[in-house]
């Protein structure tokens, strides 16, 4: 049975580094890379921890296994992942200002439960959880990362800019309720 909710123990945040290390693009190939999608943070447990402290992360079990996480990523750890710090002066340059937004800091899904409605659900579960405190969810993703972009677009993200961080283009997108 699949159960969708919050992260409530170490297991679940070990159990999201565990997937979270099968989906780094060092791990994968390049044509999985284009196929599946891949994952660009590479989360420590403390930061996770203290991240989920602030705002619990979605998670998806089956038999208490999780199979699939959405990280909820509070704007006052813009600093913390090098990496995302981009992203968060992009959202506050933005005009008009954004505010009452959660950072959705990484979503992924385990292999064998891709393309069954799990995304979508992740991102339901985190609406729920976040309303009414937040009205906004933002994230950004690789321009090169195009099954992401199509799955995000798909349940209702959408641009909020293109920029050039690093070697890689970001598309910032935001889900609004």
């Amino acid at each position: 049975m699949i159960v969708y909710g919050r992260a409530t123990s170490e297991a679940d945040l070990n159990q999201i580094l565990a997937l979270q290390q099968k989906n780094l693009p060092g791990v994968i190939s390049s044509d999985e890379k284009k196929a599946e999608g891949f994952v660009t943070v590479c989360h420590r447990l403390d930061i996770l921890r203290a991240m989920n402290d602030a705002c619990s992360h979605i998670v998806e079990k089956s038999e208490e296994i999780v199979i699939g996480y959405a990280l909820c990523m509070h704007p006052k750890f813009a600093d913390e992942i090098e990496v995302l710090r981009p992203m968060f002066d992009e959202i506050d340059a933005l005009h008009p200002k954004v505010e009452n937004y959660m950072s959705m800091g990484q979503i992924c899904i385990a292999k064998a439960f891709r393309g069954q409605g799990v995304f979508r659900k992740l991102y339901k579960t985190m609406q729920e959880a976040l309303q009414p405190e937040f009205g906004l969810i933002i994230t950004e993703v690789d321009a090169e990362n195009i099954r992401s972009l199509r799955a995000h677009y798909a349940v209702g993200f959408e641009e909020l800019k293109t920029y050039p961080s690093g070697d890689r283009n970001w598309k910032l997108i935001g889900l609004r309720w």
